[in-house]
């Protein structure tokens, strides 16, 4: 399979049971081990980490301990051929933090999000990657006036130092995204991830992660958005799939609702030589119809629909694409790319 530079990415919460807000699961859990090898049969490179993937049940086990099963993580991924391109902190789902994580009001959770987030550049020291996501799904609010928003943005910088601050060595991206969990979120696009990133003790090391789907959210283009962050040189990672309309977060296979969306982000990412930049990362779910041994297809069509793409994108004539532009045809222009995309 030629993959053009690329490599590819997915976590392990993509191969998943299929339980919805509204039912219950409806396919067997899958042994970690299993998807690491049905990531490595799909072609893929590298697998995506919360700190939980790596080491479940860190809350309770002593940094001794966190790290002896990082490197067990660390020898079973090296035993498979394949490495880790991040660690984010799951900063959503402890008790803790309900009211959020580095914005909370109590500031005990605002300490437990903190540590927990170093325990999580711990882990990603022992797995050999120097990559921290920071998707702040809970920091933002369900009532405006239940937060200082101003207050709370500062609390998010002071994270982000901190964070810089226990690791010299680390690299942090930020995953915007408008809403849910939060009704409110307060760093909703790329531009507000990349604004905090400047502000931060060391901008170097803070950059973006863009999803698809997220951006679908905020009623933007991916692909925009994608550009943004080239343009500054900060669009470190993406996770591609797709998002039929502003409805919440569907993850579908990437390509599989808007085809020419999904083409304008390929097109982006390879003319400005992404490949050499970072991993293209897929967010993707099994549709829950989907029954346990076919359960899978949606990576393979998305790593596929990639690859497919980055052919399209390639096989346009640059010299036709220049002479429309000076002439201002855009008809033709979205003529010709209508054309490639029907084959």
């Amino acid at each position: 399979m030629e993959k053009y530079g690329y490599k590819f990415s997915f976590g392990p919460w993509n191969i998943h049971e299929g339980a919805d807000p509204f039912g219950p699961p409806v396919r067997p859990s899958v042994p970690f081990a299993e998807k690491l090898a049905i990531l490595k049969d799909l072609g893929f490179d590298a697998m995506q980490f919360h700190d939980d993937d790596a080491v479940p049940e860190l809350d309770n086990l002593s940094a001794a301990q966190i790290r002896q099963q990082a490197g067990a993580m660390k020898a079973l991924l090296d035993d498979h051929g394949l490495t880790a391109e991040f660690v984010a902190p799951r900063l959503w789902e402890h008790p803790m933090t309900i009211d959020g994580a580095f914005t909370a009001n109590d500031p005990a959770a605002r300490a437990y999000a903190i540590d927990r987030a170093r325990k999580a550049v711990d882990i990603a020291r022992v797995l050999g990657t120097d990559l921290m996501v920071l998707w702040l799904a809970r920091e933002g609010t369900y009532l405006r006036e239940a937060k200082d928003a101003v207050r709370a943005t500062q609390q998010l910088l002071e994270a982000v130092n901190a964070l810089l601050d226990y690791d010299p060595d680390l690299r942090i991206v930020i995953e915007p995204k408008p809403n849910e969990p939060m009704d409110l979120a307060y760093i909703p696009t790329i531009g507000h991830a990349l604004a905090l990133g400047m502000q931060s003790n060391d901008p170097s090391r803070v950059g973006g992660l863009i999803e698809s789907a997220h951006a679908v959210l905020a009623g933007l283009d991916p692909a925009d958005e994608m550009s943004f962050a080239l343009a500054l040189g900060k669009l470190w990672s993406v996770h591609l799939n797709d998002q039929n309309g502003l409805k919440y977060d569907q993850d579908r296979s990437f390509g599989s609702v808007n085809l020419r969306r999904a083409f304008n982000q390929v097109r982006v990412l390879d003319e400005n030589r992404y490949w050499e930049i970072g991993l293209v990362g897929l967010d993707v779910k099994a549709l829950r119809t989907q029954p346990p041994e076919l359960a899978a297809k949606h990576l393979r069509n998305s790593l596929q629909m990639f690859l497919r793409l980055v052919e399209v994108v390639r096989s346009l004539d640059r010299q036709r694409i220049d002479e429309l532009r000076v002439a201002r045809d855009y008809e033709e222009l979205d003529w010709l790319v209508v054309q490639a995309l029907m084959g």
